[in-house]
Parts: C-alpha cells; sequence; structure tokens
C-alpha cells in the first residue's frame, strides 16, 4: 500500500482509477514515475502536480537507460469491485517491469499518478496520486516494482 497519498488526490484516487478503467476520457492513463529524492513527505505530498514536484530542489525523475515511464491505460488496470463485505475498496494492477536498467541514478520512490489525456498536455498536467518507497539500485538488470497482494491502494 503507498506511503502516502499526496493532498491534492485525498479522497479521489478511485475516482481516478476509475476513469482510466473507463476509458472515460479516452486517453486517460495512469503513469508510474520512478524519483530520487531527500525531500520529507510533508514537502512533497503538498506539491500539485507531477512538474512540481521535478522542480523541487531535492527531487528528480530517474534517468538510466532502459527505464521509461509506465504508463497504463483501462486494458491494463482490474476491474474496480467494491468489497461491500469488508466496506472497502482495494485497487490492484499487474507488477510494473523495467528491463535491463542500466547503473547511474539510484531509485528511492515510485509515482502513480493520473493523466487525463496521453497525447497532449505536459507533466503540469499530470495529478501525483500516490507515493511508495522503492530503493533501488539499478545494475542493468530488470527491476520490477512488487505490487501488495491487497493492491497498490485501498479506500476504506
Amino acid at each position: 500500500m503507498a506511503d502516502f497519498v499526496y493532498n491534492i488526490a485525498k479522497g479521489r484516487v478511485v475516482e481516478f482509477y476509475n476513469r482510466v478503467k473507463s476509458n472515460d476520457p479516452a486517453n486517460s492513463a495512469l503513469v508510474i514515475v520512478a524519483i530520487n529524492t531527500t525531500a520529507t513527505d510533508a514537502t512533497l505530498k503538498d506539491l500539485d502536480t507531477l512538474a512540481a514536484i521535478e522542480a523541487d530542489a531535492n527531487t528528480a525523475e530517474v534517468t538510466n537507460v532502459g527505464y521509461a515511464r509506465k504508463v497504463l491505460t483501462d486494458a491494463d488496470l482490474a476491474a474496480l469491485t467494491v468489497d461491500d463485505t469488508n466496506d472497502r475498496i482495494d485497487l490492484d494492477m499487474a507488477d510494473p517491469v523495467w528491463v535491463g536498467v542500466a547503473a547511474g541514478t539510484a531509485w528511492t520512490d515510485l509515482l502513480i499518478c493520473y493523466d487525463s489525456d496521453t497525447t497532449v498536455g505536459t507533466d503540469s498536467d499530470i495529478i501525483p496520486l500516490l507515493q511508495f518507497d522503492f530503493a533501488v539500485t539499478p545494475d542493468g538488470s530488470d527491476i520490477t516494482a512488487q505490487v501488495n497482494a491487497a493492491g497498490f491502494y485501498r479506500a476504506p
């Protein structure tokens, strides 16, 4: 489960996931971004766009050869299921894999963001939803982010 939910996304993570899963709007997606940061969670959770996170002096998206953002569309996401027995909604996805990531920048965290239209716009249009600690030192091998068996997010 997430280390924290960005303030801009509180109460909205399920909404954004459902929009992508419902293909509404058609080019919406969840975007997984790897960063290297020494900024505090308290600082980062107040930032409202991916561009603002990247503009933080202590944070940068990684640039290792073999790394690219993962863009998840409706076909990549599990069906949204309301768990009435436990009074919650769990969101899940397949474990993202980056193949042959070269040495270079260490990864400290993964972000899951929402992009309402992957065909236009900039990082200023991408809303950060969740941040996960993900300490990895790339060495040329594959990197897999193991998603929790219960999913990557639980809405109580």
